[in-house]
């Protein structure tokens, strides 16, 4: 994780502040967290137990995007990284484009990145041979990519060890990920999937029906095809000056034992709790107040990153 430390990247940084150490508190009761600090902000005596601080240079929060995803290769641990380019030349900030460096580096792992643009956001995984992406983020967006479906989708298996690609079709309005699938469509386990059923008079309802059309098409890579399960959408949340922000419950962060859920206290954020404790009974389901941050632009799966446990692997410090 990433504390947030500029101020003019977020409508209100002290909330955003205390959200993600909230957050980070929480992760920190069933697994350990690294959280970046800026350079000269380093009292971990403010941080939750469990949680420790490394200085780094980074602009924003965003560690799903900016930090590397850590793998196995021939039983040796490495991380992966996209280039990155500040979602699109939109949002570069100093620091940003070398986060994944600054991670590997400070575990110890080989950095391997590849030539596509992207986001970590921009990708999910079963864990079993299936990747899930949209065009709008790798295909249609300002990021420059080939606007080819086949030539990315072989790129994006190649560096992520896949053997089939899913691709869908969707972005929630004013989402400055433009699409990223974290915030669409989440696996539960392989073979299954939960997406947003959209309520009454929900400004994302068409895209988030189709999408829901599309996965129920789609198989994985054993052949099967997918299961959609279905958790209630937030609905239309507003910031102070009225604009529509990219609420979603799928933006979660499966931890050890828990299910970390964004709450943005509207009415469906008790259904969305319950819906996720059916898809998850062995974890527990914990709520995340998360309005701030999603006044950034994201949620709690957005300024996360897991590590795996793996052999070989050097913890900082």
């Amino acid at each position: 994780m990433a504390l947030p430390h500029l101020a003019e990247e977020w409508p209100d940084l002290g909330a955003a502040r205390r959200e993600v150490l909230q957050l980070a508190a929480a992760i920190a009761r069933t697994e350990p967290v690294l959280l970046l600090v800026p350079q000269g902000e380093t009292d971990e005596t403010a941080l939750p137990p469990g949680v420790r601080a490394l200085p780094a240079t980074y602009g924003d929060a965003w560690t799903r995007d900016t930090a590397p995803l850590v793998a196995s290769e021939d039983g040796r641990p490495i991380a992966l990284a996209f280039t990155f380019d500040g979602w699109g030349g939109r949002y570069l900030m100093e620091g940003d484009a070398e986060v994944a460096a600054q991670l590997a580096r400070a575990h110890a792992l080989p950095l391997r990145r590849s030539a596509l643009v992207g986001e970590g956001g921009g990708v999910e995984l079963d864990g079993a041979g299936t990747l899930l992406v949209t065009r709008d983020s790798w295909l249609r967006s300002p990021r420059a990519n080939p606007p080819d479906e086949a030539t990315v989708g072989a790129a994006l298996a190649e560096l992520l060890g896949v053997r089939r690609v899913l691709w869908g079709e969707g972005a929630l309005r004013n989402d400055h990920t433009d699409g990223h699938v974290d915030t669409l469509v989440r696996f539960v386990r392989p073979g299954e999937v939960v997406v947003m059923e959209p309520g009454p008079e929900d400004p994302n309802a068409p895209m988030l029906l189709d999408l829901r059309r599309q996965l129920e098409g789609h198989q994985d890579a054993a052949g099967r095809r997918l299961e959609v399960h279905r958790i209630p959408s937030p609905g239309a949340v507003h910031d102070a000056e009225g604009a529509l922000l990219p609420a979603s419950y799928v933006n979660y962060y499966l931890a050890n034992a828990q299910v970390l859920v964004p709450a943005y206290g509207v009415p469906a954020d008790e259904a969305a709790q319950r819906a996720l404790a059916r898809l998850f009974p062995a974890r527990r389901v914990t709520p995340i107040p998360a309005r701030a941050i999603l006044g950034g632009g994201g949620a709690v799966h957005c300024v996360t990153h897991q590590i795996p446990r793996l052999p070989g692997l050097t913890l900082p410090g």
